[in-house]
């Protein structure tokens, strides 16, 4: 018997790579405290959907008491396995349910979160990403964002994305210049990106204003970063309004 527990001590022994794409998206997707989380992952690692489990059961006999909005559509059912249809249809059309997203409407246009952002090694390292869906608002308007950063030492920059625009990693693409590619001021790293708008440069304790009109309901990502100028490293926080005003 020896010998098997021996083989077994060894291979629970070694260390899970939380550094991997697949860990760091379960880590930053899972509730904590719940003993289960239903998760949708894209092929590419991003976080479709994520629910509680304890919430999820609460709430199915209780839609109109749901924390997510796609639970509202639910009807008084017995059956179990409409929930997670509905979860997971929901996760592959985009609407990323249960993940905390800024869901705007006409009747609730304005928002706040908060939330940290850290200064990158290498500028395209670690966005901070906060989603706003604005597919209510299906002739458009003027979407504001309201930014007070916090008294730490990093600076932050903020860039509004569309939706579907899938952020950079700080591996550039085969031609392109490593520097250029994780430098914040090159044009290569501006390219990459391809913000909507963006804000450069809040310091510490100060506020800044990101505005954007569009001409029909979408989803937008809302990246926070910190500016290289100050210390890699830094990390502060962040509060934001985001609001939408009909054209």
């Amino acid at each position: 018997m020896r010998e098997p527990i021996a083989i077994r001590r060894e291979r629970e022994g070694k260390t899970f790579d939380i550094s991997h794409p697949l860990a760091q998206t379960i880590i930053k997707t899972w509730k904590k405290g719940s003993p289960v989380d239903c998760l949708v992952i894209s092929p590419e690692f991003e976080a479709m959907g994520g629910i509680d489990y304890n919430i999820f059961l609460d709430n199915m006999t209780e839609p109109e008491h749901a924390d997510y909005m796609f639970l509202d559509k639910l009807t008084e059912s017995d059956d179990h396995a409409e929930p997670y249809l509905i979860f997971l249809r929901e996760s592959l059309e985009g609407k990323r349910p249960g993940l905390g997203d800024l869901i705007l409407t006409p009747e609730q246009p304005s928002k706040e979160v908060v939330d940290t952002f850290c200064t990158p090694r290498l500028a395209h390292q670690d966005y901070t990403v906060v989603y706003i869906d604005a597919t209510a608002f299906e002739g458009g308007g003027t979407l504001t964002a309201n930014i007070q950063v916090g008294r730490d030492n990093a600076i932050g920059i903020f860039h509004l994305l569309d939706g579907d625009k899938k952020l950079p990693t700080e591996i550039p693409p085969d031609g392109i210049d490593t520097e250029e590619w994780n430098d914040q001021e090159s044009d290569e790293y501006k390219k990459a990106l391809g913000a909507l708008t963006r804000v450069w440069g809040i310091f510490p304790g100060e506020s800044g204003q990101i505005t954007y009109e569009f001409d029909r309901g979408q989803r937008f990502k809302f990246c926070a970063t910190g500016d290289q100028w100050g210390g890699i490293g830094d990390i502060n926080a962040f509060h934001a309004k985001v609001s939408i005003e009909v054209n």
